[in-house]
């Protein structure tokens, strides 16, 4: 009956979030009823997500999480690419990337925690990870310490030169962890009971899944600017923070149920594998459209702000997951962090 109820209320809130928005409800109206529909669709990807983890493992589950949730968001970056918008495109990139890292990830291990004294994951993974984050950090702070002795011109040819590296490193990493390395990377085999659906149907759902997260994402995000615009926000804040966290929320909460069945290193693949993606792959490749739908290509120079907020996010994840153990108290930290993070930017 519970099972029944919960499809009922999915079905229900997704096709009113959807009527509501379609219709051009009060914006407020369309921001409540969004938000309620992203709860039901953020538990129906996780219920997906971890059938899927049943049959491909834990990391490939996440993995899959982790990409078909960017897919989602790199469509809806391009379109802000395309018009131009590229401070709002940093700055969302910015807060998914710091999102994942401290408030998905700190979620997780909080979570998780409480219900188990210590989580682990594989150990040679963690340190990957960190090297990973590192390049990232190194692929944003080098461009923006030599940025004011180029010109225009020279500004764009590094931005993409450096974005078809990352792309590169991405890619290939792919092929380290996925096929060479496989065996070396992955968690030790932990039977989690039966699979909620059939192989295929885990796939169907996925995909399911992640394209009502797309819409329901594409809603809330839209009733924003009217909504922040009465609390007096910044396009900072609102970019880095508040639509990181609703347009993310859905798919990537998946990490923290994962967290609660004691899986964590499906939890650390879709928090920390979605930032390494959107880090080296979803942002160098908009860099790269821009080329060709803007006569004035973005760069890959991000503010300070946004760096400095990147760098920390980095530091404190490496020192908390390069041991490939987890207690709650660790979980705190990352939020901790990100509250402060969140409070300098809102007064910025």
């Amino acid at each position: 009956m519970k099972g029944k109820l919960f499809y009922i209320g999915l079905i229900v809130s997704f096709l009113t979030a959807g009527t509501a928005h379609y219709a051009h409800l009060n914006t407020t109206t369309q921001f409540v009823i969004a938000c309620i529909a992203i709860v039901f669709v953020a538990g129906f990807l996780g219920k997906a997500t971890e059938s899927v983890a049943h049959y491909a493992g834990e990391r490939m589950g996440g993995f899959l999480n982790a990409t078909f949730g960017n897919a989602a968001e790199l469509i809806i970056a391009f379109f802000l690419v395309r018009d131009g918008l590229y401070d709002v495109v940093k700055a969302s990139l910015t807060g998914a990337i710091i999102g994942n890292l401290l408030l998905v990830l700190g979620l997780s291990i909080f979570a998780g925690g409480l219900k188990f004294k210590e989580q682990s994951f594989n150990i040679k993974l963690a340190s990957h990870n960190s090297s990973l984050m590192i390049l990232g950090v190194v692929a944003l702070f080098i461009p923006a310490i030599f940025t004011g002795g180029l010109t225009t011109s020279e500004n764009s040819s590094m931005s993409m030169i450096v974005a078809i590296i990352l792309i590169a490193a991405y890619l290939l990493w792919l092929l380290f962890s996925m096929v060479t390395h496989k065996n070396v990377l992955s968690d030790e085999a932990i039977e989690h009971g039966e699979a909620a659906w059939s192989k295929g149907v885990s796939i169907l759902f996925l995909i399911l899944a992640t394209v009502m997260v797309a819409f329901t994402s594409e809603w809330l995000v839209g009733t924003l600017e009217e909504v922040t615009h009465k609390f007096g926000l910044s396009e900072l804040f609102v970019g880095a923070f508040l639509i990181a966290i609703i347009g993310n929320a859905a798919e990537h909460s998946a990490a923290v149920m994962m967290a609660m069945k004691n899986k964590m290193g499906a939890a650390v693949e879709i928090a920390i594998g979605s930032s390494l993606q959107i880090a080296l792959f979803v942002a160098p490749v908009l860099i790269l459209l821009s080329f060709f739908v803007s006569s004035t290509p973005m760069n890959i120079v991000f503010t300070k702000y946004e760096i400095a907020a990147i760098g920390v996010s980095v530091f404190i994840t490496k020192s908390i997951t390069q041991d490939g153990s987890t207690n709650w108290y660790e979980g705190l930290l990352l939020l901790f962090v990100y509250i402060i993070l969140g409070v300098v930017f809102f007064l910025v």
